[in-house]
């Protein structure tokens, strides 16, 4: 297995239990409201993840490469959808700001352990 596909099994992988994690300490030592906000923020950015490495992997495969314009447009109606749906459940009071943040940054967290851990690897394979 190449490091690409490594990184990408591990980052999937670690933005479900990073976002499992989250909620049950949102569940055990926040209000509902903060803990809401990680459960909706959590599955905005981890479905939008995997919406995306769908996307790129049809628009990817040799036998029928998709339009850059499709992709793109793609992209942009899932911002779009996210952004609204991000408006509405502050607007509209359902969640606390400050867990929708925490729920928001599990894939982020998930790509900073990945590179991390890359990183490791390739430093001490030098190091050898």
């Amino acid at each position: 297995m190449n490091i690409h596909q490594r990184i990408i099994r591990f980052v999937i992988r670690a933005n479900w239990a990073l976002f499992f994690m989250a909620v049950l300490f949102g569940l055990v030592a926040a209000q509902p409201d903060f803990t809401l906000g990680i459960v909706f923020g959590g599955l905005i950015v981890v479905v939008n993840f995997h919406l995306l490495d769908r996307t790129l992997k049809r628009a990817l495969n040799p036998s029928k490469l998709s339009p850059i314009r499709v992709v793109i447009a793609k992209y942009y109606v899932r911002f779009i959808i996210s952004g609204l749906i991000i408006f509405l459940l502050i607007s509209g009071h359902v969640v606390d700001p400050l867990g929708l943040v925490v729920g928001l940054s599990v894939v982020v967290v998930s790509l900073t352990l990945a590179t991390l851990l890359e990183l490791k690897k390739l430093i001490l394979k030098e190091a050898m």
